[in-house]
């Protein structure tokens, strides 16, 4: 049996090898043709969660290797809400308390504080921005990103960002299903306890692309 990287269970391992017969599904991808997408990096999520501030490090690295080379890089944000009103009613009536769906609401609005990426992370300028509804902005109605990444030809996609396990694989999943390969990074990925971070790393492994370090990701791509 191969080894088992990035902590992930012996059996997923073994399921891995047995379907596809490799760790890896892509072992190389073409800069011009990748895009970081990196996932909910706000303060209303980041906060002071020391396994996702970990991350920021990595995320920077990655986005840096990327801009050299001609990638392009995309910071994805959740706004929940606008003046008060909820742009997504059945998870804020439904999954909360009232006071904590309106606390979600709110603080993930634009003009909120909250709703702001970490001041940490080195978003460029020229950086597209695209702001979501839903958990994945693949979801149909939730977002503009099919809007940025097929203008410029991208056909890879590397995910990092919080959760794991919540937006960055619903994410990593849905853009595989329209055809994208997709990479998560495991240490460039963040939740708040390690078991849903794994968990969210071994489903996707599973089925729906690869899971790689920051340092495999960046010496993935072509210079």
């Amino acid at each position: 049996m191969a080894d088992s990287p990035y902590g992930m269970p012996p059996y997923v391992i073994e399921r891995v090898m047995s379907k596809r017969g490799r760790l890896a599904v892509f072992e190389r991808f073409d800069p011009r043709k990748t895009a970081l997408l990196v996932i909910d990096m706000q303060y209303f999520y980041v906060g002071e969660i020391p396994s996702v501030l970990a991350i920021i490090p990595n995320i920077n690295r990655i986005a840096k290797r990327m801009r050299e080379l001609g990638g392009l890089v995309v910071w994805v944000g959740m706004s929940a809400g606008s003046n008060g009103e909820s742009r997504w009613h059945v998870y804020h009536d439904n999954f909360f308390t009232p006071e904590r769906g309106a606390n979600h609401r709110d603080q993930l609005s634009p003009g909120h504080p909250a709703h702001a990426f970490h001041g940490d992370l080195d978003i460029e300028p020229d950086d597209p921005v695209v702001y979501k509804s839903r958990f994945s902005p693949f979801i149909a109605g939730a977002s503009n990103i099919q809007d940025v990444l097929k203008p410029a030809g991208i056909e890879n996609l590397i995910v990092c960002g919080t959760a794991t396990n919540m937006c960055c694989e619903s994410a990593a999943r849905d853009a595989m299903m329209l055809d994208y390969r997709v990479v998560m990074v495991a240490d460039a990925n963040g939740a708040r306890y390690d078991d849903d971070h794994m968990a969210g790393l071994t489903s996707f492994y599973q089925s729906f692309g690869d899971v790689r370090t920051t340092d495999e990701v960046i010496h993935s791509l072509l210079a």
